[in-house]
């Protein structure tokens, strides 16, 4: 039995099948996602949306859908499905789905009388190609299928509206067409596995709307232009297979395509085999550089979201070399950045504050699953320029007291944290001053640092430094940061300590070094569990606040204020269980286990087979933002790799 599988009862129910998204990428920026029945429900949805390196990093909604209609004796019927103004659903051909099936590659069956035909669909890896195989499994009669192409060509932020400006050339290519709507975009070539019709019949369909859009009080109407349709006819047993991609293809190639890449699939058949699908999808890779993308469908290449995921989405799957490769196109931009000043035009945040302190952190997880040996040949270089970097007081923004060694950073004008929501120009949380998570993490940076330099002794006076700072520190730490209620402040600036609860602390109980002992380690796990626990990770604030939003809901400026509110975040059950584990050991490694089942709902929720960027921090705990996010599937998986190693 398929571990995502869908019947015929809930993908005719739009209330319950629109919510469900698929999501599929090539590694290489573009992807392909809409729901499981087919109705694009957000302006970001489509079959083939690529990147155009040429006009931008942003992404661009080539091939909006494509409507298949079976005909058999004269009779039509449209398996398309689009909303449309007013609330209207045509041609409501999901009344035909009878089975969605997800485990190797997306495959939905339709049933239309005496005729059964599956649909299959498939990324071509570090390609802009999509591939849709159909098969008529049965038929009693001739039939003929009219494949219709939705074009959009535009940003996948914005919306298409009916104009004259369109561009109505066709060109005529192997088994296809090809057409480019603007100047600027790239053609897109619509080619078959055998010789097929085309049919020109230029029109605006008008009106199609977005519910998603419409749910977050952004404009989401538009109109798609349709320039005809193919016709092919097919017999019972057949298979042909439809392209659509940035360069034309040799039909015949099509076949053998198609089969290669599946072989390459690792099939969603459990928990950890999903997110293992989901992790590769993060990954980008532009000509000799490798990056992680943050989440789709507003996947950006940030600095911070890059270094919190890279072992989850790396090391927990044992994908080493890809860990190294991004690491090290990671690490040319930080150093560059330390020596000039300059930012990168690719990764983006890489001047923030608590990156070097992130990047510390994700190598020691290198450390941990490698060795020393590894680690010093290949990032003990780096290691000491950062820490030598903040010591010196080489950021703009990060300050070392020479009192105390705790860190200190402006964050009232700008965030500085990836707690960063801005409304009105200005942080809803004005993190200023000494905030929990940096020096939690400043601390374990020196601490894993003196530990890696330990055997060397040209390291010698440096690896001193780092010890007599971190010995300093760390009472220094428990006296600012612990209250008398037993739980840390989340940051303190000046005489002013914040009071709310909030999941940072978390980040300084989980870390391998911490200036806490157990006992002070547990009385914070303890809080972290009563106020901030839920089935979908910890909770941006406790509930107890007069400040708690716990929905993600409304227009862009209502969800702002919510968004680190009381919203729940998957990543941060990461140092939850680590937490945990460092004060319960193998005695809590069942109650972690048993934590994770919240997210192996999510595998059927949602986008499946991966993680939402975030969940209402109330039952029952909706995932809301972008559909898949790299940081939540990461520290999961993280979770679960450490979870084996105890087992």
């Amino acid at each position: 039995m398929s571990y995502l599988k869908f019947d015929k009862n809930l993908l005719i129910n739009l209330e319950q099948s629109l919510p469900k998204e698929m999501l599929r990428t090539n590694r290489s920026g573009a992807y392909h996602c809409t729901t499981l029945v087919g109705c694009n429900t957000r302006k970001q949805h489509g079959l083939l949306v690529i990147p155009i390196p040429e006009r931008d990093h942003k992404n661009y909604v080539l091939l909006s859908s494509l409507d298949e209609t079976v005909i058999q004796h004269g009779a039509e019927f449209n398996l398309g499905l689009h909303r449309y103004k007013g609330g209207v659903y045509s041609p409501n051909g999901h009344k035909y789905i009878r089975e969605f099936d997800c485990e190797s590659v997306p495959r939905t069956t339709f049933r239309v009388g005496g005729v059964v035909m599956t649909k299959e669909k498939v990324f071509i890896s570090n390609e802009n190609r999509l591939l849709i195989k159909y098969t008529l499994v049965d038929a009693h009669s001739a039939t003929t299928l009219r494949f219709r192409p939705f074009l959009a060509f535009r940003e996948s932020e914005s919306l298409c509206m009916a104009n004259d400006s369109v561009n109505r050339t066709i060109e005529e290519v192997d088994n296809g067409i090809g057409t480019c709507l603007y100047n600027g975009f790239p053609t897109l070539y619509m080619q078959f596995s055998r010789k097929v019709s085309w049919v020109d019949r230029p029109d605006w369909y008008r009106d199609i709307e977005y519910v998603k859009d419409m749910e977050r009080g952004v404009p989401y109407t538009e109109d798609l232009w349709v320039p005809g349709y193919f016709e092919i006819p097919i017999r019972k047993g057949e298979s042909i297979i439809f392209s659509a991609g940035t360069e034309p293809v040799k039909p015949r190639s099509l076949k053998t395509m198609y089969e290669n890449e599946i072989k390459s699939r690792t099939p969603r058949s459990s928990f950890f085999n999903c997110l293992k699908n989901a992790a590769k999808q993060f990954y980008l890779k532009e000509g000799d550089r490798m990056y992680i993308l943050s989440g789709y469908p507003w996947g950006k290449i940030l600095a911070r979201n890059s270094m919190m995921a890279l072992p989850g989405l790396t090391l927990a799957i044992d994908h080493k070399a890809d860990y190294e490769a991004i690491m090290h196109t990671f690490l040319h931009a930080l150093e560059h950045f330390m020596r000039t000043g300059e930012t990168d035009s690719r990764i983006e945040g890489i001047d923030l504050p608590d990156i070097p302190l992130w990047t510390v952190w994700a190598i020691q997880q290198y450390d941990k699953n490698y060795g020393h040996e590894q680690t010093r040949a290949l990032y003990m270089q780096a290691l000491c320029k950062i820490l030598d970097y903040i010591l010196d007081g080489g950021h703009p923004n990060l300050r070392v007291d020479p009192q105390t060694g705790l860190l200190e950073t402006l964050g009232t004008a700008q965030p500085v944290s990836w707690m960063n929501s801005v409304v009105d120009g200005l942080p809803v949380i004005p993190r200023s001053g000494k905030l929990v998570e940096f020096n939690a993490l400043w601390y374990n940076a020196l601490c894993f640092g003196e530990e890696l330099a330990r055997e060397n002794p040209d390291l010698a006076p440096r690896a001193r430094v780092w010890s007599e700072t971190a010995h300093k520190m760390a009472p220094e730490f428990i006296d600012t940061f612990m209250t008398e209620a037993g739980y840390l402040h989340d940051y303190v600036d000046g005489t002013y300590a914040d009071v709310e609860v909030r999941p940072n602390m978390a980040v300084a109980i989980g870390l391998q070094y911490s200036p806490l002992d157990r006992r002070q380690r547990k009385g914070v796990l303890d809080f972290v569990t009563r106020e901030l626990l839920t089935p979908k990770g910890l909770r941006s604030l406790s509930p107890k606040s007069y400040r708690y939003r716990p929905a993600y809901l409304g227009n862009p400026r209502e969800r702002e204020l919510a968004l680190h509110q009381g919203p729940a975040r998957p990543w941060l059950m990461g140092f939850y269980a680590d937490a945990y584990l460092r004060v319960f050991g193998m005695s809590g490694v069942s109650y972690i286990d048993r934590m994770l089942i919240g997210f192996e709902d999510e595998m059927s929720q949602g986008c499946i087979g991966s993680l939402s960027q975030l969940y209402d921090g109330n039952p029952p705990y909706t995932g809301r933002g972008a559909v898949s996010h790299a940081t939540n599937v990461a520290e999961v998986l993280r979770t679960l790799r450490t979870l084996k190693k105890m087992m």
